[in-house]
């Protein structure tokens, strides 16, 4: 099997601070593979080291099937790529940057720069100074060389950052259109929750250089199902009543919180799809239920732990 990105035990070290922690992943050849994570979470540590910028402090990585190593000339010329903030030549055109991105990779067509031009909407902006374009037509003539040789694999730090709407939404049927009909492996990260959703294969949840989890669609979407929150007063008196209702364990799905002076705030979780009776049956009497409620998970709770 083909795998366009494989890392072992991968990690960074920055003094005393770990940047990545033992990092093993393997990306699917033509997938869309998403590093959803916090800010500082190690994403973007984890795609210099992958493009060879940085050392790693320990474990492999290797790329297209090649290791990745510094000052490595492979295997470059299949990749495209966009770290953080997009470089260009601030006084040069968009024309001259794309003119200058297409010398760099040899058997790229001259006809590359004008389709390219067309493809990313800078059309209006061809003959203007790159040091003038706003941060979101900046943002598109990154998008715009890592995109121009045609390359097999693409790592982007960001993507949607400084794009409106509609130009997240022109990236995301480009990249989906680039992996459905040429094959093109997208590995990118991203902190923009519900945009990830929509675009990903997979998803590997960063957090704190570590990959917590590694997720399909669907998996992701189970952990949004809507919940019954129960609040109690007496969190171990709630148990007891929970585990009356003949449950040997408590799965995830309804969360019970409970809260008081001296008590855990630690929460309790249930199926939803586990409930037959009402809340009102459950409890003997004199019992206080405190509340009863329904909430749908959100994205950032996937990172707060609720």
């Amino acid at each position: 099997m083909n795998l366009p990105i494989e890392t072992v035990d991968l990690g960074k070290r920055y003094g005393k601070v770990i940047a990545v922690k033992h990092l093993s992943l393997r990306v699917a050849e033509g997938e869309i593979y998403a590093f959803l994570g916090l800010n500082g979470a190690g994403k973007t540590t984890t795609i210099r080291m992958l493009l060879g910028m940085i050392k790693p402090t320990w474990g492999t990585a290797q790329v297209l099937q090649t290791r990745v190593r510094l000052g490595s000339r492979e295997p470059w010329a299949a990749v495209g790529y966009l770290v953080e903030t997009p470089h260009s030549y601030q006084e040069l055109t968009v024309f001259e940057n794309l003119e200058v991105a297409r010398r760099l990779h040899p058997g790229t067509a001259p006809e590359a720069v004008g389709r390219m031009i067309e493809r990313m909407g800078l059309a209006a902006y061809a003959d203007r100074r790159a040091g003038t374009l706003s941060q979101g037509n900046a943002q598109r003539l990154g998008l715009a060389k890592a995109l121009l040789h045609a390359p097999r694999l693409l790592l982007l730090d960001e993507p949607a950052n400084g794009l409106d709407p509609a130009g997240i939404v022109e990236i995301r049927e480009l990249l989906l259109e680039l992996t459905r009909e040429q094959g093109v492996t997208v590995f990118l990260a991203s902190h923009i929750l519900a945009e990830v959703s929509r675009l990903a294969q997979r998803i590997g949840i960063l957090h704190q250089g570590r990959l917590l989890q590694e997720l399909d669609v669907d998996e992701l979407e189970q952990h949004r199902r809507r919940r019954l929150l129960l609040r109690a007063r007496d969190l171990e008196a709630a148990r007891l009543a929970l585990a009356r209702l003949a449950w040997r364990s408590l799965p995830p799905g309804i969360l019970l919180e409970c809260f008081g002076t001296g008590r855990s705030n630690s929460p309790i979780s249930v199926h939803l799809n586990t409930l037959t009776t009402s809340p009102a049956c459950w409890f003997r009497p004199g019992f206080r239920l405190r509340r009863c409620w329904s909430r749908k998970r959100t994205w950032s709770n996937i990172f707060s732990g609720w």
